[in-house]
């Protein structure tokens, strides 16, 4: 997706106006809706849905508690919603005190959050709760490790181990691509 022409036939679902004032000094004709926090309005769903019939939803909130439960509300009214992701590093704050978010992304990091789309498909997983633990992602000192490294490789996100492992099954991620993925990690790649 090529963020500077005309073209990009998506409106962006963000939390705040300093998300949408970052997106905007990058790509000035992007058009979002923010949900003004983890509250999202009957309003701002029902715009959404509405919005949906002729053009892409992305939700794109920031990676901590709050853009998890935005994205889960957006996500359940709009089922076809696509979901864009920064990391943690990504969204780290300049400031001590600010929090984590997508208005303190670099423009590099949103085109690749808004290149690199999923889309909900947990049909397409394979995954089961068995080989997820015996590839490591639950109840070792580097799980937690494991678990964002394989996140920012595949580009979904981060969670906890319970969070995680159904983020993988949501975005229909396989056996087979995670343990190419952990294999990647593992070799240094």
């Amino acid at each position: 997706m090529v963020l500077n022409k005309k073209n990009f036939n998506a409106v962006v679902v963000v939390e705040g106006k300093d998300d949408t004032i970052r997106l905007k000094q990058f790509f000035p004709g992007i058009e979002t809706v923010e949900t003004n926090g983890s509250a999202v309005s009957k309003e701002v769903l029902a715009e959404l849905k509405k919005l949906s019939q002729k053009r892409d939803i992305i939700v794109f909130t920031d990676p901590d508690f709050n853009g998890e439960r935005i994205r889960r509300i957006v996500s359940e009214a709009v089922p076809n919603a696509k979901q864009a992701f920064i990391t943690r590093e990504e969204g780290k704050p300049d400031k001590k005190g600010n929090s984590l978010g997508v208005e303190h992304a670099s423009k590099e990091a949103i085109e690749r959050a808004l290149s690199d789309l999923y889309e909900v498909k947990p049909q397409n997983s394979d995954l089961t709760k068995e080989a997820y633990q015996n590839l490591g992602f639950v109840g070792g000192s580097n799980s937690k490790i494991l678990r964002e490294k394989v996140g920012i490789k595949l580009g979904i996100g981060y969670g906890n181990s319970k969070q995680f492992y159904k983020r993988l099954v949501t975005f229909g991620v396989s056996l087979d691509e995670l343990v190419e993925a952990v294999k990647e990690i593992e070799n240094g790649k």
